[in-house]
């Protein structure tokens, strides 16, 4: 087992080219661990609060299955303390195995992956326009990424953690608002681009103005601006979320892939 990632490996996520998206852009940046055997197994983890990654193939075994959950074991990641990502007959393994052994694993994110390679406008219109987030913007931007992360319960910082994340993302230049007529931040999309692929992701609205349609149209909006800067854009939902995976498909996202998040 190795703890460096090569090109084998991502030819190996090319069979999971939409779920293991976000597993092939982390574990090219310095991570706590890292490990591959460059043809059956990857495990990747960035730092805390970020999950584990474990990508085996469809076809892995239950030998295989067992590696994995003894691996995680063995550094320490079945503490109560992390949670994984990873496919669902993995999870199931990994659930089993925990039982027998007086611990309780269960799946807390059950994780759709789309695409969206043709735009559909919406036909449901909101009034306001997208904006280009600046530093001007830089504390409601904090506020919503605390409010984005309590909401789904996951990867939560500090504020000032979220502080550092906000000013990167707008550096960027690729992290939007929807701001209504009266000039509020009512909702919020960005796009991070890698390679030919754009991911969408802190697509959020203020509980205070939503069933109005302004992610709708603001996620919209950003992917047309990720398909003008040459990206095919592809994003993450909870799968349990029906309305907002009925949001995504109506402008033209289409499912392309599943896997959970174990708790």
């Amino acid at each position: 087992m190795n703890t460096f990632i090569d090109e084998r490996d991502d030819k190996l996520l090319d069979q999971d080219r939409y779920t293991f998206y976000v597993l092939r852009r982390v574990m090219k940046r310095e991570c706590e661990l890292l490990l591959s055997d460059h043809e059956r197994f990857i495990l990747c983890f960035t730092s805390h609060p970020y999950p584990v990654w474990i990508w085996l193939p469809d076809d892995a075994s239950e030998e295989e299955m067992q590696n994995a959950y003894q691996i995680a074991k063995e550094h320490g990641f079945l503490d109560g303390k992390h949670h994984f990502n990873m496919k669902y007959d993995l999870a199931e393994y990994f659930i089993k195995r925990a039982e027998e052994e007086g611990l309780k694993l269960s799946i807390t994110i059950n994780m759709f992956a789309y695409d969206c390679p043709n735009p559909i406008e919406p036909k449901e219109k909101c009034e306001g326009s997208i904006h280009l987030c600046t530093m001007d913007d830089l504390d409601q931007l904090v506020t919503f990424m605390d409010l984005f992360h309590r909401e789904v319960g996951i990867d939560g910082k500090t504020l000032k953690e979220y502080r550092e994340d906000a000013k990167g993302c707008i550096e960027m230049g690729t992290m939007y608002f929807w701001k209504d007529p009266e000039g509020r931040s009512v909702a919020s999309c960005r796009y991070h681009p890698d390679g030919g692929t754009a991911s969408l992701n802190m697509v959020y609205t203020h509980y205070d103005h939503r069933r109005k349609h302004y992610a709708e149209n603001l996620v919209y909006q950003v992917t047309m601006l990720a398909m003008k800067a040459g990206c095919l854009p592809m994003l993450y939902t909870d799968a349990d979320y029906v309305a907002s995976n009925a949001c995504y498909e109506k402008i033209g996202y289409i499912l392309r892939g599943k896997l959970c998040t174990l708790g």
